[in-house]
């Protein structure tokens, strides 16, 4: 059976809960990835998502000029807007069940976690990458 740790990105990039929005922002763009987890002294504590970055900056209830973004991106911290408490998979978890998961909840991503420690994350992409490999004849290049 398909598990999670068949499809799994391992050692994922992370930041801390007091990482800025620049840096996680920074983070994301180097490592071209959307979902971050958050770990405070090797233990998961949450994650953040370029979703939760967005919502920050565009946020009706922070008011402010656009001449305000550099402050927002400089102190506004990670633990300010991530998911605290993030669903978790372990990585023995049938894949169709991480899944099921992140099409229920809507989620782009779920940390792994084995025996408390962070071992990977796996998104929607890794899923799309598996089953785009499956079948490679049957995409047309031609289009």
């Amino acid at each position: 059976m398909l598990t999670v740790n068949d499809l799994m990105t391992i050692i994922p990039n992370t930041v801390t809960p007091q990482s800025t929005l620049r840096q996680v922002i920074e983070v994301m763009k180097t490592q071209s990835c959307r979902q971050l987890p958050v770990l405070e002294n090797g233990k998961l504590v949450g994650i953040i998502t370029d979703r939760d970055v967005r919502l920050v900056m565009n946020s009706p209830l922070i008011l402010h000029g656009r001449w305000q973004d550099e402050e927002i991106l400089d102190n506004i911290t990670a633990e300010n807007c991530m998911t605290p408490d993030p669903v978790v998979v372990s990585p023995d978890t049938p894949a169709y069940q991480a899944a099921a998961m992140l099409s229920s909840y809507k989620f782009g991503a779920l940390p792994v976690v084995d025996n408390g420690t962070l071992v990977g994350i796996i998104t929607v992409t890794d899923f799309l990458n598996h089953f785009a490999m499956q079948q490679p004849a049957m995409i047309d290049h031609n289009d």
